[in-house]
């Protein structure tokens, strides 16, 4: 699946240069997995509430033109199927308006309970997420 969400570059995301800070692409890639949950019908929350949590493990993001104050962003998340230990993100970032890629790179999850113990991706990750394979 291939979900996309939009926000706009406030001025608090750039630097003197007018340029969004690095760091805030993370952001925005949390931004695209916050929302394809809640498009695929179960938010974050839900899924802490279930006692799973899915703490970062490994991130990488490559930019390839900035951000810009007032910009609006196109935030493209799909989930990487090949990755059976836990979950991967994939995302590209472009401006709304021309669709120039701005940065791409990805985000990989472990799955945690609430003891902080590392499990397997439970069914319910699974399927929500189209990694139906026996593991």
């Amino acid at each position: 699946m291939k979900h996309r969400t939009t926000c706009r570059v406030i001025y608090g995301d750039t630097d003197r240069m007018g340029y969004a800070y690095n760091g805030n692409y993370f952001r925005w890639f949390e931004i695209g997995r916050t929302e394809m949950f809640r498009a695929l019908g179960l938010a974050y929350k839900a899924i802490e509430e279930r006692g799973i949590f899915l703490p970062v493990s490994e991130c990488h993001a490559r930019f390839t033109t900035p951000a810009q104050y007032d910009d609006r962003i196109v935030i493209e998340t799909t989930v990487d199927a090949a990755v059976k230990g836990g979950v991967k993100f994939d995302y590209r970032i472009y401006r709304e308006d021309g669709g120039a890629l701005l940065a791409e790179g990805y985000t990989k999850h472990a799955c945690v309970d609430r003891d902080g113990r590392v499990v397997r991706p439970p069914t319910f990750i699974r399927d929500l997420v189209g990694k139906r394979h026996n593991s």
